[in-house]
């Protein structure tokens, strides 16, 4: 089962994993709560999560592009 979530969670941009590392829950409550918040606002944390994911994303390109500060 662990591999399967890991494989999802990969798949799924890691915003759930990133939240729970930087506040200190396990995964699966910051997902539980997640799906919650979705139900029970009708959707609306769906935008949030993409654009952490975006913004996730991003940061992951600029620091590939530039590791130190002698890359320029």
């Amino acid at each position: 089962m662990k591999r399967l979530t890991d494989f999802i969670e990969k798949q799924s941009f890691g915003v759930c994993d990133a939240i729970g590392k930087r506040v200190g829950f396990s995964t699966s409550s910051v997902r539980l709560s997640f799906v919650y918040a979705s139900f029970f606002t009708f959707g609306s944390p769906i935008v949030l999560y993409f654009a952490l994911a975006f913004w996730m994303n991003a940061r992951r390109a600029m620091r590939r592009q530039r590791s130190t500060v002698w890359d320029l």
